[in-house]
């Protein structure tokens, strides 16, 4: 007699969410396969395409539910919540009617808020755990800039984090995910997630893992690992510092199979050596105006006027104007510009390649230098904005190797070259450029609209890289931003 397989239910759902984003991220924004449209993901480089290829090797009969991404933004519609736990509930209800599951793989963010849940994956593995039973095993693959509650901790037997920023090892981190959830129905032992969140609130620029702190924090987290076996997973977790909840913030977790309070112990030297260093993972930049000073003194390129406030990555509209002005007002040449505009885009989709025309380009960030362009400008191609990634493992791979910015359109104005997109798109692969006809190392200076993602793919052509601090809903100044939800006392809002 053939041995029963094990039975896993699979389900995505992937927001991170900037609460100081006015606009609303409907559910019509979201990608969904739901069903067995789940297995299309398989071989497209995505988190969960890694977890469904350890499925396969495992031989799991997957049960699918739900397959929900969309690109950073506001807060969420409860209707995408509902959506796919209705998914989730249903093909758990099939499945029971027939031989039932025997364990659950979520792909998840860590850092969603949508209108009512400010805790979304902390509501969802409340709401599944109460679904399975407290015996069933839970495991998630998230995000290393998740805002992780004890809510998520208490209903989840098992999380792993990416473990590098850029992301490059996203789908390693769901393919670990995916193995722990195997050992767990393979061993039926009971692990268990401690978790332990401090009062310190980092930037997108002060978490990248090439950099102090986050170096030595990964590092102690491998030790501990390494020391003990009874913790399978130490997990960093650097915080979203744009979502004003109360779990905002870096956290660390541990998946043990032993003693909780023991795991628990072990994360206190992490803790330590967060708070001793905190002023590490908050860097402010310089203004764009030394930054046009220091590209004066230099001859040779690319170098990148890297933009956190305007970080596409982390919710921001990606159309801001600030760099594009500066560069032209300084009269910079063989300088390059992605802008997310549709409006722009709609509005050059008629004209003929090489004609001239006046328009308004860019949105309005309130602040002086923030606001549209009314720019002379030659159109130089126009195109439907697909790509394919040329680097598999890129911060953005997580979401398949396929990419879109939409219908776009290059245009140049004065010795800038501006790629208008109808979809943000943030700048983590080269083919971005590329698959324009543009060739990225030809730009004296590129304005990169990130804060590290960009780094794999842009820090090998660069000769200078250059972090500005300006204004925007992903400000790396924290205390500029307006919260009203964050747990206090926190750094760097308050001493601590």
């Amino acid at each position: 007699m053939n041995e029963r397989r094990k039975r896993v239910l699979m389900a995505k759902l992937s927001h991170e969410t900037n609460t100081f984003v006015k606009v609303r991220t409907q559910l019509s924004q979201f990608q969904i396969r739901e069903g067995v449209e789940f297995f299309e993901i398989e071989g497209n480089g995505s988190t969960s395409a890694g977890a469904l290829e350890i499925a396969r090797e495992c031989c799991w009969e997957v049960v699918p539910a739900i397959e929900m991404s969309a690109t950073p933004s506001g807060m969420v519609s409860d209707e995408a919540i509902e959506l796919f736990w209705d998914s989730v509930r249903n093909a758990y209800d099939i499945a029971q009617r027939t031989n039932g599951i025997d364990g659950v793989f979520f792909d998840l963010h860590g850092a969603m808020v949508s209108d009512s849940f400010p805790d979304v994956e902390g509501e969802i593995l409340e709401r599944t755990r109460l679904l399975v039973g407290a015996s069933m095993p839970i495991v998630a693959v998230l995000d290393f800039h998740g805002n992780i509650s004890d809510k998520m901790a208490r209903n989840a037997n098992g999380f792993i984090a990416y473990r590098e920023n850029p992301h490059k090892d996203a789908q390693q981190a769901a393919k670990n995910a995916a193995k722990l959830l195997d050992r767990l129905l393979t061993t039926h032992e009971r692990a268990q997630t401690a978790h332990l969140h401090i009062p310190v609130v980092w930037s997108p620029p002060g978490v990248g893992t090439l950099n102090e702190p986050m170096k030595t924090l990964e590092r102690m987290a491998r030790e501990i690992e390494a020391n003990h076996p009874e913790i399978l997973v130490v997990n960093v977790f650097g915080g979203f510092s744009f979502a004003d909840i109360p779990d905002t913030g870096v956290s660390f977790s541990a998946v043990t199979v032993g003693d909780p309070k023991k795991a628990m112990n072990l994360l206190a030297p992490l803790s330590d050596y967060a708070i001793a260093n905190k002023e590490l993972g908050c860097p402010v930049g310089i203004s764009v105006a030394e930054a046009i000073s220091k590209l004066k003194t230099r001859s040779e390129g690319p170098i990148l006027l890297v933009e956190p406030a305007e970080n596409i990555g982390a919710g921001a509209p990606g159309n801001v104007t600030i760099i594009l002005k500066a560069l032209l007002d300084n009269e910079i040449n063989r300088a390059g510009v992605a802008l997310c505009d549709p409006d722009a885009v709609a509005r050059l989709w008629d004209i003929p390649i090489g004609e001239a025309t006046t328009m308004d380009i860019g949105g309005d960030c309130g602040a002086e230098d923030g606001r549209p362009l009314s720019l002379r400008v030659e159109l130089v191609s126009k195109s439907d904005g697909c790509y394919t990634l040329e680097d598999p493992i890129s911060h953005s791979a997580g979401y398949g190797l396929n990419q879109t910015m939409g219908r776009c359109a290059v245009v140049k104005c004065k010795g800038v070259t501006i790629l208008l997109t109808s979809l943000r798109t943030p700048p983590t692969d080269l083919a971005q450029w590329r698959s324009q006809g543009v060739q990225p190392e030809d730009f004296f200076v590129i304005n990169i609209k990130a804060a590290v993602a960009h780094g794999q793919a842009y820090d090998p052509i660069a000769k200078a890289s250059y972090t500005l601090s300006s204004p925007g809903c992903c400000d790396n100044d924290l205390t500029r931003l307006p919260y009203k939800n964050i747990a206090r006392p926190i750094f760097p809002l308050d001493k601590i």
